[in-house]
């Protein structure tokens, strides 16, 4: 990477660090609970808007792996969310009624806050119809891998944004709250997946999966990313620029390839495919508040329908995360 580019790269890492100082003020403090925060705690930032019937399982699902306390930044909610997160002891909230898109996204808005209060913390930025799988998890809690990752000097960690989907019409089986979503959505698309490397911040791009001969099938390279590094051990001199697709300093980003092997690595699973999905992309469209113009929200719109079935004879039904390992989905590296 020669000076310039350097440069360049610091200067947009600032430039993103002063939006989210700024975008503070659109925050309003609803529940504080940082102060029982301890120094090692590992903890969970999420921004959310109308996704109450999502929450308990989310929230039980990450205690479960072993999260000590969450963050989440509710823009505009009218379904009981914020009310139902402001009851919970390991929750720290705030709401704003400001413009996701121009917050980066949302990316703002946790910034600031992994700043304030991440500084030295295993962070973890997911959506709420995400659930990470790394290596070992089904045997391991959370704290396991971070601090191997430690010990081993690596300071984020790289998963493939996995696509679940029921067989059948997604509106043919009902979703409730707190249910496990993969036992609605246990099938994926085990190929069908391309990787490029961005050169300017060094990571892979990885595109493909249902979503892209659904939705996509004309025009695959504008299918989404499902390249993600959610789990970094935070320090205040970092930012997201691009969701959580890549992060500066560049050297975050490289969460795949090391010197006589591959790291590890893991997956997200994507519980977006439920009953919920068409009245989510109808009101997501509405809101034009996504990348480009929603034009991802904008093709599901389009391609959506009551007889919509993602499940096709090359579908691979979800065992566990050996299974994804074999299939080349992640890697448990050189973790033992």
């Amino acid at each position: 990477m020669g000076v310039w580019t350097s440069y360049r790269l610091r200067l947009k890492r600032k430039q993103c660090q002063i939006r989210a100082f700024r975008k503070r003020r659109e925050l309003t403090e609803i529940a504080n609970r940082t102060e029982a925060i301890a120094p090692n705690d590992i903890l969970c930032f999420s921004t959310i808007r109308n996704e109450c019937i999502r929450l308990p399982f989310f929230l039980n699902y990450y205690r479960d792996l072993g999260v000590n306390h969450f963050f989440f930044v509710d823009n505009g909610s009218e379904d009981g969310g914020p009310t139902y997160l402001a009851d919970q002891p390991d929750v720290s909230l705030w709401s704003t009624d400001a413009s996701y898109k121009n917050a980066n996204f949302g990316v703002n808005w946790t910034g600031w806050l992994q700043r304030k209060y991440a500084h030295g913390h295993w962070s973890l930025v997911v959506d709420p119809d995400e659930f990470l799988i790394y290596p070992f998890c089904d045997t391991r809690p959370i704290r396991a891998l971070t601090d191997w990752l430690d010990n081993s000097g690596v300071r984020s960690f790289g998963v493939m944004l996995l696509d679940m989907y029921p067989k059948g019409p997604m509106h043919s089986l009902s979703y409730v709250s707190g249910q496990n979503p993969f036992e609605v959505a246990d099938w994926f698309d085990s190929g069908n997946y391309t990787i490029t490397r961005n050169p300017k911040y060094g990571n892979l791009w990885i595109q493909g999966g249902p979503r892209a001969r659904a939705f996509f099938r004309d025009k695959p390279e504008k299918a989404p990313a499902l390249n993600k590094i959610p789990l970094v051990k935070w320090n205040r001199n970092y930012t997201y620029v691009s969701s959580t697709h890549a992060l500066l300093p560049r050297g975050l980003n490289l969460v795949y390839d090391q010197w006589g092997g591959e790291k590890a690595s893991g997956c997200l699973l994507h519980a977006k495919f439920l009953d919920t999905f068409k009245d989510k992309s109808v009101e997501e469209l509405k809101r034009g508040q996504h990348y480009a113009n929603s034009h991802e929200y904008r093709a599901y719109h389009d391609g959506t329908n009551e007889d919509t079935d993602l499940w096709c004879d090359w579908s691979e039904k979800y065992l566990n995360w050996r299974q994804l390992e074999m299939l080349g989905l992640m890697s448990k590296g050189n973790w033992a």
